[in-house]
């Protein structure tokens, strides 16, 4: 089947593909995105026009997203590639821009896997059409599985192991993961991953992402309803500076730290109010998964062989190290 797929997208004709109709798209769409290329733009290479579709699970306002569309852009400015973005939190609305992507003949498509069976069909229908698909960010343990051709991100269980121990070598005894949203593939193993490598108690609290007052009040409840609990840990920067809040909220003596980099975040681990943060560096993401179409519908390359990941993370970002990366932070690329 493997071989199958490669072969098909091989011989698949490069056509340029028009900017499609994203109805769910971020509210900074895909002609933003090409205006941020095209400012980026320099020492562009000299192979055809490509059209690289870009469809992500990313949720409005979740500054993440654009630390990956960055990198996306920085690539498509590189690669004289035509970069069209488009995102949906909802998994069914998802397929249908990837969907979309593929009735528009673009030359190659990097997607989320967030909820992997959602994107299952629609990534058969690209792989059928010949147009080559990669994976970022979200569906580690599923992208082979889901035909695609690469994938890049950061093994979300084995950082939620690597974070639990930490939080253990820091002297934390009940630790609070909240998820942003259930059944998020990615954030599931992380809390996952932090129960295993964690010896003390671990909490999971579900909250509704898209709502931040609804987050904010939602952990502040739990703090006051638990006194216990002594570490919060959550799954997004955004979501780390409302808990600090948060603790301030509920009288807590709670520490906090989180997954997840951004401007903002740097500065609080400089202040000392976020304890540390595990950075998978999405501007990378974003950058590999674009410039790696370009490679393999130019050169045929794969990046691990087509077989392995190519893991971005975990990086422990600390307030012994947070100054070499803000400069960077500032900059909004990390």
């Amino acid at each position: 089947m493997r071989r199958h797929h490669r072969a098909a997208a091989l011989t698949a004709t490069a056509v340029a593909g028009v900017l499609f109709a994203a109805g769910c798209s971020s509210s900074s769409g895909g002609k933003d995105s090409e205006e941020g290329a095209a400012d980026a733009s320099a020492g562009k290479a000299t192979t055809p026009r490509m059209t690289v579709a870009m469809i992500t699970h990313a949720a409005p306002g979740d500054t993440f997203w654009d630390l990956i569309r960055k990198g996306a852009e920085a690539a498509a400015a590189k690669d004289n590639i035509k970069l069209v973005y488009s995102s949906d939190p909802s998994a069914g609305n998802q397929a249908n821009l990837v969907q979309n992507a593929i009735d528009q003949k673009v030359d190659g498509i990097a997607l989320t896997a967030a909820k992997p069976s959602a994107m299952k069909a629609v990534v058969a229908k690209a792989t059928a059409a010949g147009i080559p698909v990669v994976g970022f960010n979200s569906g580690l343990d599923d992208w082979k599985d889901l035909g695609m051709l690469q994938y890049f991100g950061q093994d979300e269980n084995i950082a939620g192991q690597a974070f639990g121990e930490r939080l253990g070598e820091s002297g934390a005894k009940h630790a609070l993961c909240v998820i942003q949203e259930q059944g998020h593939v990615a954030l599931e193993a992380r809390c996952a991953g932090l129960k295993k490598g964690f010896k003390g108690t671990t909490d999971t609290l579900y909250v509704n992402g898209t709502d931040m007052p609804s987050v904010k009040s939602t952990i502040t409840a739990k703090l006051q309803q638990d006194s216990s609990i002594d570490q919060v840990v959550t799954l997004g920067a955004p979501f780390a500076l409302t808990a600090v809040q948060s603790v301030s909220d509920a009288g807590s003596k709670a520490k906090i730290a989180t997954f997840d980099l951004n401007k903002e975040l740097v500065t609080a681990v400089q202040d000392g109010k976020v304890e540390f943060a595990v950075d998978q560096q999405p501007y990378l993401q974003g950058y590999l998964s674009v410039d790696s179409l370009w490679l393999y519908k130019t050169n045929g390359n794969f990046s691990g062989g087509g077989t392995a990941p190519v893991l971005t993370g975990p990086a422990f970002i600390t307030k012994d190290n947070v100054d070499a990366v803000a400069e960077f932070a500032a900059k909004g690329t990390r």
